[in-house]
């Protein structure tokens, strides 16, 4: 049994999203440094718009494949790349996930999500010539990262508590998608002034984007594991379908 269909098999629990039994399967796809996997959900209609979700840093644990298989039940076709190649820290092993995401080699990673990228366009069950990309934390970072690095494909982008930091950024010029970001107002990876200074430097490169800091809210407030203890079911509740909107009508 692969790591992904064992934490397929093993998910099923009560968080955000509800009960679910996972409802997708695992695919690979081709990038220019090998193969690569990933979790692919698709709708019970057959088809529709395609979303490609980038995991926290744990790796593509069950809170991710959840994320996947309900953005299938609301009509989506969701792809989410295993960045780690099968690495996973458990909820409690922070160490190990940092050790985890500072060991990623950032040139594989664009080339994991590029090919992701790549597979779900031609996909048959994707019924959009462009996609959304949405990510956590890590995968925050990374769909700024995505959405400078593919504009011929990525015309929404969701980050959830995360964003570039550091001398290490993208070339925010060459993003052509919407940014509908989600920051937390009590973070001390991604603080919210870092957003703000970030939205403004979207803005001024003549992106739409909008960071929005919400109150009372502590870093992984979507997450359903609750490994922080700071999620927020009201609030994930309110902003899934505004996110499922955003992301219905502007990809194409």
């Amino acid at each position: 049994m692969t790591l992904i269909a064992g934490i397929a098999l093993l998910s099923h629990r009560r968080g955000t999203l509800g009960y679910s039994w996972a409802m997708g399967t695992n695919v690979t796809f081709s990038t220019p440094s090998g193969d690569a996997a990933g979790y692919l959900a698709t709708p019970e209609s057959g088809s529709g718009p395609g979303v490609i979700v980038v995991q926290e840093w744990w790796g593509l644990d069950s809170g991710i494949i959840d994320i996947c298989d309900d953005l299938a039940r609301n009509g989506f076709v969701a792809l989410a790349p295993d960045l780690y190649h099968g690495e996973l820290a458990g909820h409690t092993e922070m160490d190990k996930a940092g050790e985890l995401m500072t060991s990623l080699p950032m040139d594989r990673a664009a080339q994991d999500m590029s090919g992701a990228v790549d597979y779900l366009v031609a996909h048959e069950s994707t019924s959009s010539s462009t996609l959304a990309v949405m990510g956590f934390c890590m995968g925050g970072m990374l769909t700024f990262v995505l959405a400078a690095l593919r504009p011929d494909a990525i015309s929404a982008a969701v980050p959830f508590y995360g964003f570039p930091s550091g001398d290490d950024q993208p070339d925010y010029s060459n993003i052509t998608a919407k940014i509908r970001g989600h920051m937390a107002e009590v973070d001390g990876f991604f603080p919210p002034e870092g957003a703000a200074d970030l939205e403004q430097r979207l803005q001024a490169a003549g992106v739409d984007a909008s960071l929005t800091v919400h109150p009372g809210t502590g870093h992984a407030f979507m997450a359903s594991h609750n490994a922080l203890g700071t999620q927020d079911n009201e609030l994930a509740a309110r902003l899934w379908p505004e996110v499922h909107a955003f992301i219905r009508d502007t990809v194409s």
